[in-house]
Protein backbone atom coordinates (compact mmCIF):
# COMPACT_ATOMS: atom_id res chain seq x y z
CA UNK A 1 0.00 0.00 0.00
CA UNK A 2 1.07 3.37 -0.84
CA UNK A 3 1.19 4.69 2.82
CA UNK A 4 4.06 2.34 3.51
CA UNK A 5 6.28 4.78 1.42
CA UNK A 6 8.05 8.10 0.86
CA UNK A 7 5.22 9.84 -1.46
CA UNK A 8 6.87 12.67 -1.38
CA UNK A 9 9.89 11.84 -2.48
CA UNK A 10 8.78 9.70 -5.09
CA UNK A 11 6.09 12.65 -6.61
CA UNK A 12 8.95 15.30 -6.36
CA UNK A 13 10.68 12.43 -8.82
CA UNK A 14 8.18 12.49 -10.66
CA UNK A 15 8.18 16.24 -11.25
CA UNK A 16 11.99 15.83 -11.23
CA UNK A 17 12.00 17.39 -15.55
CA UNK A 18 9.36 20.16 -15.22
CA UNK A 19 5.44 19.59 -14.91
CA UNK A 20 2.42 21.39 -13.13
CA UNK A 21 0.91 17.88 -11.76
CA UNK A 22 1.88 14.36 -10.67
CA UNK A 23 -0.17 11.23 -9.35
CA UNK A 24 0.07 7.99 -8.22
CA UNK A 25 -2.54 5.21 -8.51
CA UNK A 26 -2.81 2.60 -6.74
CA UNK A 27 -4.80 -0.79 -7.45
CA UNK A 28 -5.64 -3.84 -5.52
CA UNK A 29 -8.57 -6.08 -7.28
CA UNK A 30 -9.76 -9.59 -7.08
CA UNK A 31 -12.64 -10.88 -9.35
CA UNK A 32 -14.25 -14.00 -10.16
CA UNK A 33 -15.74 -14.99 -13.39
CA UNK A 34 -17.91 -18.08 -14.18
CA UNK A 35 -19.63 -18.60 -18.22
CA UNK A 36 -21.80 -21.25 -19.08
CA UNK A 37 -22.31 -22.11 -22.59
CA UNK A 38 -23.78 -25.04 -24.37
CA UNK A 39 -25.29 -26.46 -21.13
CA UNK A 40 -21.95 -26.59 -19.17
CA UNK A 41 -19.77 -25.06 -17.39
CA UNK A 42 -17.38 -23.31 -19.82
CA UNK A 43 -14.66 -20.86 -17.60
CA UNK A 44 -14.46 -20.35 -13.92
CA UNK A 45 -11.76 -17.61 -13.23
CA UNK A 46 -10.64 -16.51 -10.10
CA UNK A 47 -7.54 -14.02 -9.70
CA UNK A 48 -5.93 -11.13 -8.24
CA UNK A 49 -3.99 -8.41 -9.44
CA UNK A 50 -2.33 -5.18 -8.13
CA UNK A 51 -0.46 -2.47 -9.75
CA UNK A 52 0.66 1.25 -9.51
CA UNK A 53 0.59 3.88 -12.20
CA UNK A 54 2.36 7.41 -12.01
CA UNK A 55 2.00 10.04 -14.20
CA UNK A 56 3.08 13.71 -15.20
CA UNK A 57 1.23 16.39 -16.83
CA UNK A 58 3.18 19.15 -18.52
CA UNK A 59 2.42 21.46 -20.78
CA UNK A 60 -0.67 19.73 -21.33
CA UNK A 61 0.72 16.87 -22.02
CA UNK A 62 0.75 13.57 -20.71
CA UNK A 63 3.51 11.18 -19.64
CA UNK A 64 2.17 7.90 -17.88
CA UNK A 65 4.07 4.57 -16.79
CA UNK A 66 2.92 1.74 -14.83
CA UNK A 67 4.73 -1.18 -12.80
CA UNK A 68 3.30 -4.26 -10.88
CA UNK A 69 6.48 -4.41 -8.99
CA UNK A 70 5.47 -2.78 -5.39
CA UNK A 71 7.94 -1.94 -4.03
CA UNK A 72 9.55 1.81 -2.82
CA UNK A 73 12.50 1.48 -5.20
CA UNK A 74 10.70 0.27 -7.93
CA UNK A 75 8.10 3.34 -7.71
CA UNK A 76 11.20 5.62 -7.66
CA UNK A 77 12.47 4.21 -10.65
CA UNK A 78 9.02 4.32 -12.18
CA UNK A 79 8.95 8.50 -11.46
CA UNK A 80 12.38 8.81 -12.94
CA UNK A 81 11.25 7.30 -15.89
CA UNK A 82 8.09 9.14 -16.46
CA UNK A 83 10.07 12.39 -15.16
CA UNK A 84 12.56 11.85 -18.28
CA UNK A 85 9.62 11.61 -20.66
CA UNK A 86 9.02 15.73 -20.02
CA UNK A 87 10.34 19.11 -19.56
CA UNK A 88 8.96 22.03 -18.61
CA UNK A 89 8.99 24.44 -15.84
CA UNK A 90 10.66 23.01 -12.19
CA UNK A 91 7.50 22.30 -9.89
CA UNK A 92 8.43 24.58 -6.58
CA UNK A 93 5.10 24.08 -4.28
CA UNK A 94 5.05 22.04 -0.86
CA UNK A 95 3.34 18.29 -1.55
CA UNK A 96 1.23 17.62 2.22
CA UNK A 97 0.38 14.55 2.08
CA UNK A 98 -0.61 13.89 5.25
CA UNK A 99 -4.41 13.74 5.25
CA UNK A 100 -5.77 10.49 3.90
CA UNK A 101 -9.70 10.64 3.02
CA UNK A 102 -11.18 7.48 2.50
CA UNK A 103 -13.96 6.54 0.52
CA UNK A 104 -17.24 6.11 2.62
CA UNK A 105 -18.31 3.30 -0.36
CA UNK A 106 -21.71 1.76 -0.22
CA UNK A 107 -23.13 -0.80 2.48
CA UNK A 108 -22.23 -3.98 1.06
CA UNK A 109 -25.03 -7.05 2.86
CA UNK A 110 -23.34 -9.75 1.51
CA UNK A 111 -19.87 -9.51 0.23
CA UNK A 112 -19.50 -12.30 -2.48
CA UNK A 113 -15.95 -13.71 -0.64
CA UNK A 114 -17.98 -15.10 1.74
CA UNK A 115 -20.11 -16.83 -0.34
CA UNK A 116 -18.69 -20.29 -1.94
CA UNK A 117 -17.38 -21.32 -5.50
CA UNK A 118 -20.00 -23.90 -5.92
CA UNK A 119 -23.03 -21.68 -5.17
CA UNK A 120 -22.08 -19.09 -8.26
CA UNK A 121 -21.93 -21.48 -10.62
CA UNK A 122 -24.78 -23.34 -9.04
CA UNK A 123 -26.39 -19.39 -9.44
CA UNK A 124 -25.00 -19.98 -13.10
CA UNK A 125 -26.80 -23.37 -13.73
CA UNK A 126 -29.76 -22.25 -12.53
CA UNK A 127 -29.98 -19.46 -15.05
CA UNK A 128 -29.61 -22.18 -18.25
CA UNK A 129 -31.96 -24.40 -17.10
CA UNK A 130 -34.59 -21.66 -16.60
CA UNK A 131 -33.39 -20.21 -20.11
CA UNK A 132 -33.80 -23.58 -21.54
CA UNK A 133 -37.20 -24.55 -20.23
CA UNK A 134 -38.72 -21.37 -21.44
CA UNK A 135 -39.18 -22.94 -24.87
CA UNK A 136 -38.40 -25.31 -27.24
CA UNK A 137 -37.33 -22.92 -29.64
CA UNK A 138 -33.86 -22.05 -27.27
CA UNK A 139 -30.99 -23.23 -29.19
CA UNK A 140 -28.12 -21.39 -27.50
CA UNK A 141 -28.01 -20.01 -23.94
CA UNK A 142 -24.75 -18.06 -22.31
CA UNK A 143 -24.96 -17.10 -18.87
CA UNK A 144 -21.97 -15.08 -16.93
CA UNK A 145 -21.44 -14.41 -13.29
CA UNK A 146 -19.15 -12.24 -12.16
CA UNK A 147 -17.61 -10.21 -9.16
CA UNK A 148 -15.05 -7.76 -8.13
CA UNK A 149 -13.70 -5.80 -5.18
CA UNK A 150 -11.26 -3.35 -5.83
CA UNK A 151 -9.23 -1.16 -3.72
CA UNK A 152 -7.68 2.38 -4.51
CA UNK A 153 -5.12 4.59 -3.86
CA UNK A 154 -4.71 8.11 -5.61
CA UNK A 155 -1.93 11.08 -4.47
CA UNK A 156 -0.96 13.68 -5.88
CA UNK A 157 1.20 16.98 -6.34
CA UNK A 158 -1.56 18.64 -4.43
CA UNK A 159 -1.60 17.11 -1.36
CA UNK A 160 -4.28 15.05 -2.00
CA UNK A 161 -4.54 11.36 -0.47
CA UNK A 162 -7.94 9.36 -1.20
CA UNK A 163 -8.18 5.96 -0.83
CA UNK A 164 -12.19 3.69 -1.54
CA UNK A 165 -13.12 0.47 -2.04
CA UNK A 166 -15.50 -1.02 -4.56
CA UNK A 167 -17.30 -3.98 -4.80
CA UNK A 168 -19.51 -5.50 -8.10
CA UNK A 169 -21.61 -7.71 -8.65
CA UNK A 170 -23.02 -8.46 -12.55
CA UNK A 171 -25.16 -10.99 -14.10
CA UNK A 172 -26.36 -11.54 -17.30
CA UNK A 173 -28.19 -13.77 -19.79
CA UNK A 174 -27.60 -14.12 -23.53
CA UNK A 175 -30.53 -16.22 -25.53
CA UNK A 176 -30.92 -17.14 -29.20
CA UNK A 177 -34.01 -18.71 -30.47
CA UNK A 178 -34.71 -20.18 -33.62
CA UNK A 179 -38.23 -20.84 -35.57
CA UNK A 180 -37.51 -21.82 -39.40
CA UNK A 181 -34.74 -19.54 -40.74
CA UNK A 182 -35.50 -16.64 -38.37
CA UNK A 183 -33.10 -16.63 -35.34
CA UNK A 184 -33.37 -14.00 -32.36
CA UNK A 185 -31.24 -13.13 -29.26
CA UNK A 186 -32.28 -12.05 -26.27
CA UNK A 187 -30.12 -10.14 -23.52
CA UNK A 188 -30.48 -8.96 -19.99
CA UNK A 189 -27.87 -7.98 -17.95
CA UNK A 190 -28.35 -7.06 -14.33
CA UNK A 191 -25.26 -5.38 -12.48
CA UNK A 192 -24.39 -2.99 -9.36
CA UNK A 193 -21.52 -2.14 -7.00
CA UNK A 194 -23.28 -4.40 -4.73
CA UNK A 195 -22.90 -7.63 -3.21
CA UNK A 196 -24.59 -11.06 -3.58
CA UNK A 197 -27.98 -9.60 -2.07
CA UNK A 198 -28.17 -8.27 -5.67
CA UNK A 199 -29.83 -11.68 -6.14
CA UNK A 200 -33.22 -10.68 -4.14
CA UNK A 201 -33.79 -7.93 -6.10
CA UNK A 202 -34.28 -10.44 -9.19
CA UNK A 203 -33.25 -13.86 -9.03
CA UNK A 204 -31.27 -15.55 -11.99
CA UNK A 205 -34.16 -17.60 -13.51
CA UNK A 206 -36.01 -14.16 -13.52
CA UNK A 207 -33.25 -12.92 -15.57
CA UNK A 208 -32.93 -15.92 -17.47
CA UNK A 209 -36.17 -15.81 -18.37
CA UNK A 210 -36.37 -12.11 -19.21
CA UNK A 211 -33.42 -12.90 -21.55
CA UNK A 212 -35.49 -16.09 -23.29
CA UNK A 213 -38.84 -14.40 -23.27
CA UNK A 214 -37.41 -11.94 -25.94
CA UNK A 215 -35.82 -14.14 -27.85
CA UNK A 216 -38.94 -16.30 -28.46
CA UNK A 217 -41.22 -13.20 -28.64
CA UNK A 218 -39.37 -11.65 -31.42
CA UNK A 219 -39.34 -15.14 -33.53
CA UNK A 220 -43.38 -14.34 -34.14
CA UNK A 221 -42.97 -10.50 -34.83
CA UNK A 222 -43.05 -9.35 -38.11
CA UNK A 223 -40.74 -7.15 -39.99
CA UNK A 224 -40.96 -3.44 -38.55
CA UNK A 225 -41.94 -0.54 -40.94
CA UNK A 226 -39.32 1.85 -42.29
CA UNK A 227 -39.48 5.53 -42.21
CA UNK A 228 -40.22 8.69 -40.42
CA UNK A 229 -42.76 8.05 -37.44
CA UNK A 230 -43.32 9.25 -33.79
CA UNK A 231 -41.05 6.93 -31.12
CA UNK A 232 -42.15 5.70 -27.87
CA UNK A 233 -38.93 5.14 -25.61
CA UNK A 234 -39.77 3.09 -22.78
CA UNK A 235 -38.23 3.73 -19.57
CA UNK A 236 -37.07 0.16 -19.51
CA UNK A 237 -35.36 0.82 -23.00
CA UNK A 238 -32.63 1.29 -20.85
CA UNK A 239 -30.24 4.61 -21.48
CA UNK A 240 -28.68 3.84 -24.95
CA UNK A 241 -30.47 7.36 -26.27
CA UNK A 242 -28.60 9.44 -23.68
CA UNK A 243 -25.81 8.48 -23.55
CA UNK A 244 -24.64 7.78 -27.71
CA UNK A 245 -26.82 10.78 -29.15
CA UNK A 246 -25.33 13.47 -26.54
CA UNK A 247 -23.27 11.59 -23.41
CA UNK A 248 -19.96 11.54 -25.44
CA UNK A 249 -19.95 14.25 -27.16
CA UNK A 250 -20.24 16.53 -24.14
CA UNK A 251 -16.83 14.53 -22.57
CA UNK A 252 -14.55 17.75 -22.68
CA UNK A 253 -11.50 16.21 -24.40
CA UNK A 254 -14.02 15.09 -27.81
CA UNK A 255 -15.29 18.89 -27.35
CA UNK A 256 -12.00 20.75 -26.73
CA UNK A 257 -10.24 18.76 -29.99
CA UNK A 258 -13.91 19.36 -32.04
CA UNK A 259 -14.54 16.19 -32.03
CA UNK A 260 -18.07 17.05 -30.74
CA UNK A 261 -21.44 18.41 -32.28
CA UNK A 262 -21.17 19.92 -28.80
CA UNK A 263 -17.74 21.97 -29.04
CA UNK A 264 -18.81 25.74 -28.28
CA UNK A 265 -22.13 25.45 -27.57
CA UNK A 266 -22.48 26.20 -23.85
CA UNK A 267 -25.24 28.60 -23.53
CA UNK A 268 -27.15 27.33 -27.02
CA UNK A 269 -30.20 25.25 -27.29
CA UNK A 270 -29.37 21.84 -27.66
CA UNK A 271 -32.01 20.02 -27.04
CA UNK A 272 -35.98 20.61 -26.04
CA UNK A 273 -36.92 22.78 -23.31
CA UNK A 274 -38.54 19.46 -21.88
CA UNK A 275 -34.68 17.93 -21.27
CA UNK A 276 -32.89 17.77 -18.24
CA UNK A 277 -29.63 15.76 -18.69
CA UNK A 278 -27.20 15.32 -15.69
CA UNK A 279 -24.43 12.85 -14.52
CA UNK A 280 -24.40 11.42 -11.56
CA UNK A 281 -21.98 9.16 -9.93
CA UNK A 282 -23.00 9.67 -6.12
CA UNK A 283 -26.44 6.90 -7.16
CA UNK A 284 -25.91 4.77 -4.26
CA UNK A 285 -24.70 1.35 -5.72
CA UNK A 286 -25.44 2.30 -9.20
CA UNK A 287 -22.48 0.79 -11.74
CA UNK A 288 -21.04 3.82 -12.78
CA UNK A 289 -20.67 5.31 -9.20
CA UNK A 290 -17.84 5.32 -6.50
CA UNK A 291 -16.65 7.36 -4.09
CA UNK A 292 -13.56 9.39 -5.84
CA UNK A 293 -13.20 8.97 -9.97
CA UNK A 294 -10.18 7.00 -10.62
CA UNK A 295 -7.58 10.63 -9.90
CA UNK A 296 -9.09 11.32 -6.56
CA UNK A 297 -11.85 13.52 -7.33
CA UNK A 298 -14.73 13.59 -5.59
CA UNK A 299 -17.85 11.97 -6.73
CA UNK A 300 -20.61 14.37 -8.36
CA UNK A 301 -23.65 15.46 -9.68
CA UNK A 302 -23.49 17.71 -12.88
CA UNK A 303 -26.19 19.00 -15.17
CA UNK A 304 -24.90 19.19 -18.67
CA UNK A 305 -28.26 20.04 -20.07
CA UNK A 306 -30.47 22.03 -18.20
CA UNK A 307 -34.01 22.26 -19.73
CA UNK A 308 -32.66 22.37 -23.13
CA UNK A 309 -29.91 24.52 -22.18
CA UNK A 310 -26.04 23.38 -22.52
CA UNK A 311 -24.37 23.95 -19.54
CA UNK A 312 -20.76 22.76 -19.51
CA UNK A 313 -19.00 19.31 -20.19
CA UNK A 314 -17.50 16.45 -17.85
CA UNK A 315 -13.72 16.62 -17.23
CA UNK A 316 -11.06 14.84 -15.94
CA UNK A 317 -8.03 17.10 -14.19
CA UNK A 318 -6.24 17.53 -17.40
CA UNK A 319 -9.37 18.71 -19.57
CA UNK A 320 -10.31 20.67 -16.37
CA UNK A 321 -6.15 22.22 -16.63
CA UNK A 322 -6.70 23.18 -20.59
CA UNK A 323 -10.05 25.29 -20.04
CA UNK A 324 -9.12 26.53 -16.73
CA UNK A 325 -11.89 25.22 -14.51
CA UNK A 326 -12.12 22.04 -12.25
CA UNK A 327 -12.42 18.49 -12.73
CA UNK A 328 -16.53 17.40 -11.86
CA UNK A 329 -15.13 14.14 -11.14
CA UNK A 330 -14.80 12.10 -14.78
CA UNK A 331 -11.48 10.78 -14.71
CA UNK A 332 -11.70 7.14 -15.65
CA UNK A 333 -9.28 4.05 -15.85
CA UNK A 334 -9.89 0.34 -17.17
CA UNK A 335 -7.39 -0.03 -14.50
CA UNK A 336 -3.72 0.44 -13.06
CA UNK A 337 -2.42 -0.04 -16.88
CA UNK A 338 -4.25 2.65 -18.37
CA UNK A 339 -4.35 6.51 -18.34
CA UNK A 340 -7.16 8.09 -17.25
CA UNK A 341 -9.35 9.84 -19.50
CA UNK A 342 -12.93 11.37 -19.43
CA UNK A 343 -15.63 9.45 -19.15
CA UNK A 344 -19.57 9.17 -18.15
CA UNK A 345 -20.47 7.29 -15.03
CA UNK A 346 -24.45 7.18 -14.53
CA UNK A 347 -25.82 9.63 -17.03
CA UNK A 348 -29.59 10.42 -17.34
CA UNK A 349 -32.36 12.40 -18.88
CA UNK A 350 -34.10 13.58 -15.64
CA UNK A 351 -38.20 12.41 -15.09
CA UNK A 352 -40.87 14.91 -16.41
CA UNK A 353 -44.38 15.49 -15.51
CA UNK A 354 -46.10 13.61 -18.26
CA UNK A 355 -47.94 10.08 -17.09
CA UNK A 356 -46.60 7.24 -19.31
CA UNK A 357 -49.49 5.66 -19.99
CA UNK A 358 -51.19 9.02 -21.07
CA UNK A 359 -47.72 9.61 -23.53
CA UNK A 360 -48.82 6.33 -25.35
CA UNK A 361 -52.25 6.72 -25.45
CA UNK A 362 -51.31 10.28 -27.62
CA UNK A 363 -49.76 8.42 -30.20
CA UNK A 364 -52.14 7.33 -33.63
CA UNK A 365 -49.70 5.56 -34.70
CA UNK A 366 -45.35 4.64 -34.50
CA UNK A 367 -43.31 2.78 -32.54
CA UNK A 368 -43.10 1.38 -28.91
CA UNK A 369 -39.77 0.59 -27.94
CA UNK A 370 -39.27 -1.37 -24.68
CA UNK A 371 -36.04 -2.51 -24.70
CA UNK A 372 -32.74 -0.77 -26.73
CA UNK A 373 -30.29 -2.86 -28.09
CA UNK A 374 -26.23 -1.60 -29.04
CA UNK A 375 -25.49 2.06 -30.63
CA UNK A 376 -23.04 4.02 -32.10
CA UNK A 377 -22.80 7.62 -32.88
CA UNK A 378 -20.36 10.15 -34.92
CA UNK A 379 -19.17 12.38 -32.58
CA UNK A 380 -18.27 15.30 -34.80
CA UNK A 381 -21.44 15.04 -36.64
CA UNK A 382 -23.52 13.80 -34.03
CA UNK A 383 -25.54 11.60 -36.25
CA UNK A 384 -26.28 7.79 -34.80
CA UNK A 385 -27.85 4.54 -35.08
CA UNK A 386 -29.82 2.42 -32.68
CA UNK A 387 -30.82 -1.13 -32.76
CA UNK A 388 -34.04 -2.11 -31.35
CA UNK A 389 -33.84 -5.35 -29.41
CA UNK A 390 -38.30 -5.60 -28.41
CA UNK A 391 -40.21 -3.01 -30.09
CA UNK A 392 -44.07 -2.86 -30.93
CA UNK A 393 -46.32 -1.12 -33.25
CA UNK A 394 -48.66 1.78 -31.74
CA UNK A 395 -52.32 1.73 -33.31
CA UNK A 396 -54.79 4.29 -32.39
CA UNK A 397 -52.94 4.98 -28.99
CA UNK A 398 -52.59 1.06 -28.10
CA UNK A 399 -49.27 -0.63 -27.70
CA UNK A 400 -49.92 -3.25 -30.58
CA UNK A 401 -48.08 -6.02 -32.33
CA UNK A 402 -44.22 -6.86 -31.58
CA UNK A 403 -41.84 -6.24 -34.60
CA UNK A 404 -38.23 -7.33 -35.51
CA UNK A 405 -35.21 -5.85 -37.42
CA UNK A 406 -35.78 -1.97 -36.33
CA UNK A 407 -33.39 0.67 -35.88
CA UNK A 408 -33.24 4.17 -35.23
CA UNK A 409 -31.17 6.46 -36.98
CA UNK A 410 -30.88 10.51 -36.41
CA UNK A 411 -28.62 13.46 -35.54
CA UNK A 412 -28.72 13.72 -31.57
CA UNK A 413 -29.47 17.55 -31.41
CA UNK A 414 -32.06 17.23 -34.02
CA UNK A 415 -33.93 14.40 -32.46
CA UNK A 416 -33.15 15.56 -28.77
CA UNK A 417 -35.18 18.93 -30.07
CA UNK A 418 -38.09 16.53 -30.88
CA UNK A 419 -39.09 14.88 -27.52
CA UNK A 420 -42.35 16.17 -27.28
CA UNK A 421 -43.25 14.94 -24.12
CA UNK A 422 -41.11 13.40 -20.72
CA UNK A 423 -42.66 11.01 -18.54
CA UNK A 424 -42.53 11.02 -14.94
CA UNK A 425 -40.65 7.43 -14.37
CA UNK A 426 -37.21 6.37 -14.40
CA UNK A 427 -35.26 3.25 -16.07
CA UNK A 428 -31.92 2.30 -15.52
CA UNK A 429 -29.79 0.04 -18.02
CA UNK A 430 -25.80 -0.93 -17.70
CA UNK A 431 -23.42 -1.37 -19.42
CA UNK A 432 -19.24 -1.34 -20.23
CA UNK A 433 -18.48 1.78 -22.44
CA UNK A 434 -15.31 1.65 -24.46
CA UNK A 435 -13.21 4.70 -25.46
CA UNK A 436 -9.79 4.79 -26.66
CA UNK A 437 -9.54 1.19 -26.03
CA UNK A 438 -10.39 1.03 -22.47
CA UNK A 439 -13.80 -0.31 -21.27
CA UNK A 440 -15.27 1.04 -17.87
CA UNK A 441 -18.70 0.42 -15.96
CA UNK A 442 -21.78 2.78 -16.17
CA UNK A 443 -25.73 3.41 -16.47
CA UNK A 444 -27.73 5.47 -18.22
CA UNK A 445 -31.32 6.12 -17.48
CA UNK A 446 -34.31 7.37 -19.11
CA UNK A 447 -37.89 8.36 -18.60
CA UNK A 448 -40.23 7.31 -21.27
CA UNK A 449 -40.03 10.10 -23.89
CA UNK A 450 -42.31 10.42 -26.99
CA UNK A 451 -40.23 11.57 -29.96
CA UNK A 452 -42.36 13.40 -32.48
CA UNK A 453 -40.43 11.86 -35.59
CA UNK A 454 -37.50 10.13 -36.20
CA UNK A 455 -36.12 7.81 -38.97
CA UNK A 456 -37.06 3.89 -38.55
CA UNK A 457 -35.04 1.58 -40.34
CA UNK A 458 -37.01 -1.58 -41.14
CA UNK A 459 -38.96 -3.11 -44.33
CA UNK A 460 -39.17 -0.42 -46.91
Amino acid sequence: MLDTFDLNRILRRALAGGGEFADIYFEEGANTSIVCEDGKIEKVLAGTDRGVGIRVISDLRTAYAYTNEITEAALLSLAGTVSRAVAGKVFDRDIDLRNKIVGAGFPIEITPDSVPLQDKVALVNRGNVAARKFSDKIRQVMVVYRDSRIKTQIANSLGEFTEANRTGTLYLAQVVAAAGDVIQTGYEPVGKFIGYELFRERGPEEIAETAARRAVMMLAARKAPGGLMPVVLSSEAGGTMVHEAIGHGLEADLAQSGMSVYTGKVGSQVASPLVTVIDDSTIPNARGSFSFDDEGSPAQRTVLVENGILKGYLYDRLSALKDGCASTGNGRREGYHARPIVRMTNTLIAPGESDPAEIVKGVGSGLFVRKMGGGQVNTVSGDFMFEVSEGFLIENGVIGEPVRGATLTGNGPDVLKKIARVGSDLGFGIGTCGKDGQGVPVSDAQPTLLIEEITVGGAA
